[in-house]
């Protein structure tokens, strides 16, 4: 199974500048696209805990491989029920459910099997998540592969065990969440065991991208005795870019951050006319123009917020940042 049942969870508290998902800033869009490349070398994924080093400097560039998001179609959504969205990237398609909290997962597709979670859908992440989150969660529905079909059921165990520093090629990344997702799933056919499927996944995340920086998957099928191993690494392509060639959040700063009365912006806003201001959970707190270059936040009580700028003709920018 070469696509991953990955869980974005990251860390924060009101007034740290670790990163935290949420729903505002990371939960995917219809219509996006997510320019990843395959890596070459083996990830390290062996440390844990806070203020850690992930040590990857070693890694290279591979192929490309575009993941992308949309619509699903009316027989999708009748054959994985309550799917919003889909998302289909290295020859796998993901299904899912989005909510107001969470996002699940409905389907999955890949060239091995089908898994069609109608009985119990399994939380993708649930918003928003912060350093030291864990979760349980259970998830059953049928499977279809080349060996036979029949039904699963099993657990799925996240942990956000570690934070820090991610050395990546020639890059360094600060304030980097890593997600540990532990999949464990048996396959039975007519009530029998027939086999298990069991994928371990390490995704690590910024707050100034809102998808993986790097992410690893290892899954192991065994079908009537027959063990199927795939091993997958990606990271953005971002992340092996020449500094100077980086497309990055930069394009626009705030400051002073934190602030106490007003939030301003360095950089070209001339494609920006609007400014939102989210709570981390993603509930909309504000709008206001920009034409002064300024937003005022006295209002706003201390607390850790995101603002997202945006155009008729550009796509949004978001930066997190604390009212004290």
């Amino acid at each position: 199974m070469k696509t991953t049942l990955l869980f974005l969870i990251a860390s924060a508290t009101t007034f740290s500048a670790q990163t935290t998902i949420t729903k505002a800033f990371n939960d995917p869009i219809i219509g996006e696209t997510v320019n990843n490349v395959n890596v070459n070398g083996t990830v390290d994924n062996s440390a844990t805990g806070a203020n850690t080093t992930f040590s990857n400097s070693s890694l290279t560039q591979g192929s490309a491989s575009v993941t992308s998001y949309s619509a699903p179609t009316t027989s999708e959504v009748a054959t994985f029920p309550g799917t919003t969205m889909k998302m289909v990237g290295g020859g796998n398609t993901v299904y899912y459910k989005q909510t107001a909290t969470k996002l699940e997962i409905t389907g999955l597709v890949t060239p091995d099997a089908t898994l069609n979670f109608s009985t119990n859908n399994g939380t993708f992440i649930s918003y928003p998540a912060a350093f030291g989150y864990s979760e349980n969660d259970t998830a059953s529905g049928t499977f279809s592969a080349t060996a036979g079909s029949g039904n699963f059921s099993g657990t799925i165990a996240i942990t956000a065990d570690a934070s820090g520093t991610l050395l990546i090629g020639a890059k360094t990344y600060t304030n980097v969440l890593r997600v540990k997702s532990v999949q464990n799933f048996s396959l039975t056919l007519s009530g029998f065991p027939v086999g298990s499927v069991v994928n371990t996944a390490y995704t690590y995340y910024d707050s100034a991208h809102k998808f993986p920086l790097l992410g690893t998957t290892n899954a192991v099928i065994t079908v009537l005795g027959t063990p199927q191993t795939t091993n997958v690494a990606q990271a953005l392509n971002e992340t092996f870019l020449a500094t100077s060639d980086s497309v990055k959040k930069d394009i626009f700063k705030i400051y002073p951050n934190p602030a106490q009365d007003f939030i301003e912006f360095k950089g070209d806003l001339s494609k920006y006319s609007k400014a939102n201001i989210y709570s981390l959970d993603g509930k909309l707190i504000k709008t206001s123009d920009l034409k002064s270059g300024k937003v005022e936040i006295s209002e706003l009580s201390p607390s850790a917020y995101f603002i997202e700028v945006s155009g008729n003709k550009s796509q949004s920018e978001s930066l997190k940042f604390i009212k004290k």
